[in-house]
């Protein structure tokens, strides 16, 4: 993981040297922005998350998420996203586990040319794919997700949400009923840079009251950039949890690096 965490470092200095292409970048950056864009992507997100529990552990979360969109129709597209999360789990004072945790596999369906407002809506699914118990629920879980976002000028503002129940699986576990709503603020700049406020809020609504939520405070910054012929998004966040469950996180980082692949 720290190899990884070296990758997307090296990453994000390429992006400072001067390895840029020309003005496309600008719209590019806006499209790798939008959940819903007509646009193919691999984006590699590294979160690790500091001070859990009562030992202060440090959890990490490498989401590999590759978008691919369909062409449905000329006025509806289909946009699949698929989140395999690979994890490293703090357990007790000093164990760990790592491994692959529940895989999330959600569409939205789109208009292929929205207005003002772009919106996609479909269903999302967990599947209970971990490798280990510790990493995952062991119950199948379904529910809706919506994204809705704008674009005037520089800015894209816009909101992700779901909620997802348990309806099969492990009788001895837990059942499921969570909710995760992630807004974002992004801010345009020139050549290809961009501010950004992207935190993911979640409420586990299974949870003791007082123990169900996870808020985060906080933002970073990006660039597009170009390695030979492939452009590439690269940013990094961090993030302070103003409200959490009592071993929940302080704060968090999150790099991420996206493969762009547009049409």
């Amino acid at each position: 993981m720290q190899k990884l965490n070296y990758i997307l470092t090296l990453s994000l200095l390429f992006s400072f040297t001067g390895l840029l292409y020309p003005q496309d970048k600008d719209d590019l950056a806006k499209k790798s922005q939008n959940p819903v864009a007509n646009m193919i992507s691999l984006p590699l997100q590294n979160n690790t998350s500091f001070n859990i529990g009562p030992y202060d552990r440090t959890q990490n979360v490498l989401n590999i998420q590759p978008v691919y969109p369909i062409t449905l129709s000329e006025n509806l597209n289909l946009i699949t996203r698929t989140i395999i999360p690979v994890i490293s789990q703090p357990i007790g004072e000093i164990d760990s586990k790592f491994g692959i945790g529940d895989i999330n596999f959600t569409t939205f369906f789109s208009p292929a040319d929205p207005g003002k407002i772009i919106w996609g809506l479909g269903p999302t699914f967990f599947l209970p794919t971990a490798s280990d118990a510790f990493l995952g629920s062991e119950k199948w879980s379904v529910g809706p997700a919506l994204v809705v976002l704008t674009m005037p000028g520089s800015w894209v503002i816009g909101f992700l949400a779901n909620n997802v129940w348990s309806f099969a699986g492990k009788e001895e576990r837990a059942d499921v009923n969570q909710m995760l709503i992630q807004y974002f603020i992004n801010y345009n700049l020139s050549d290809g840079w961009y501010l950004s406020s992207a935190p993911i809020i979640t409420a586990n609504w299974k949870a003791e009251s007082g123990q169900q939520w996870t808020v985060p405070f906080g933002g970073g910054f990006g660039k597009i950039f170009k390695i030979g012929s492939q452009p590439l998004n690269a940013q990094v966040q961090a993030f302070a949890n103003v409200v959490k469950p009592d071993n929940g996180a302080d704060w968090s980082m999150r790099l991420q690096l996206q493969f762009l692949f547009p049409k």
